[in-house]
């Protein structure tokens, strides 16, 4: 066997110097790329006199609205109209069974035959004790006595007749007439219902005025209060017409909100226009008038800490920063700014979701469209 020679050994320091090499490109990390700077659209604030124009959706309806019920209960026998149909006053539109009713109709007709019978014979007697007391054959006290059985007996057929007319009227509540001319616009009861007095069974739109309703938000709700009474003040657009807006006034605006929604019911005259039940329409109007505003796009305009705020762009360091400003409305899809910025500054209108104080950006270029070829 050929003896094993010693490895030739390396030098200690040299051993560490590896170690500390690879233990440090182990640890190091690549140096961080450079940001790219953000390219965005910028505007010039220029001011001037602005209009804002508010705009809330609705619904035609009609100007009185009444649900029909009967005045005594019962089972409802029949209905003689359906939903959308045309009434005109006086026509039947249920009935209710009168069995019962007519019954006690008669009850009170017996009543009132039995007590006019009674004071028949009770004024018959009368008479004959009269002469007897000027014949001296009864005293004065006999006399009275007649007298006030009279007046009871009077009194009795009074109530009896009350009683009658009452049963009568009762019977003829069975039938359920409309009051004026409309077209049904809900139905509540069905045939074979019984129904007590007062539960609604139809519900009817009168013929006449249509009132545009709509909801006004409680910060609006001054501004709107303004045009009431105004003729022609506001600007109705029914859903798919093609005409010119119809003009409406402001009639009524509640005085309490709606405590489900928080907004106020308004409601707008129409003045003209061939409108329809339930149509689908968009109310517009003019707020006051405001000086010194600039329009900006609603993109430039960002919610930051419960304020709104812009970008400004300075121009000589190319950085942005955030700019508190006052909203006094709107107009189209343009915010109408009242306060915050002045006329010659830079306002960001692209981009703004990805920007932070002091970043620095670009223009953004626009491409060169290349020319059409002939």
């Amino acid at each position: 066997m050929r003896p094993r020679l010693p490895r030739a050994r390396r030098p200690l320091s040299m051993v560490l110097g590896l170690s500390v090499l690879a233990v440090l490109a182990a640890c190091s990390k690549p140096e961080p790329q450079p940001e790219p700077i953000r390219a965005v659209r910028t505007q010039k604030v220029s001011t001037g006199s602005a209009t804002a124009q508010q705009e809330y959706a609705g619904e035609i309806k009609a100007r009185t609205e009444t649900r029909l019920s009967f005045r005594v209960g019962g089972k409802l026998m029949s209905r003689s109209v359906n939903l959308g149909d045309e009434v005109k006053a006086g026509q039947v539109i249920a009935q209710l069974d009168p069995s019962d009713l007519k019954l006690g109709q008669d009850a009170a007709a017996a009543g009132l035959r039995a007590a006019q019978a009674n004071w028949d014979q009770v004024s018959a007697d009368l008479k004959r004790y009269r002469d007897l007391f000027a014949q001296g054959f009864i005293g004065a006290a006999e006399l009275e006595r007649r007298e006030t059985a009279v007046k009871a007996a009077q009194a009795t057929l009074d109530q009896a007749r009350s009683q009658a007319g009452v049963q009568g009227n009762q019977t003829q509540y069975t039938r359920l007439v409309a009051d004026a001319a409309g077209v049904v616009t809900g139905v509540d009861a069905e045939p074979g219902t019984v129904v007590a007095a007062g539960t609604p069974v139809v519900r009817l739109a009168l013929s006449g005025a249509r009132d545009m309703v709509f909801n006004v938000p409680e910060d609006r709700v001054t501004s709107v209060r303004a045009l009431l009474k105004q003729p022609g003040a506001l600007q109705v657009r029914l859903w798919g017409a093609t005409g010119e807006p119809v003009r409406a006034t402001l009639r009524e605006l509640a005085a309490a909100a709606d405590p489900t929604t928080r907004t106020f019911v308004a409601k707008a005259d129409l003045a003209s226009g061939e409108v329809r039940l339930g149509q689908t329409a968009t109310v517009a109007f003019d707020l006051v008038k405001r000086d010194a505003v600039t329009r900006l796009p609603l993109a430039a305009v960002v919610e930051q800490g419960g304020q709104s705020v812009v970008w400004l762009l300075d121009a000589a360091t190319m950085t942005v920063k955030p700019q508190p400003v006052q909203i006094a409305g709107a107009d189209g899809n343009l915010v109408l700014v009242s306060g915050g910025v002045q006329p010659g500054q830079e306002v960001v209108t692209a981009g703004v979701h990805v920007l932070t104080a002091g970043m620095k950006v670009k223009r953004y270029a626009e491409p060169v469209r290349p020319a059409a070829s002939r």
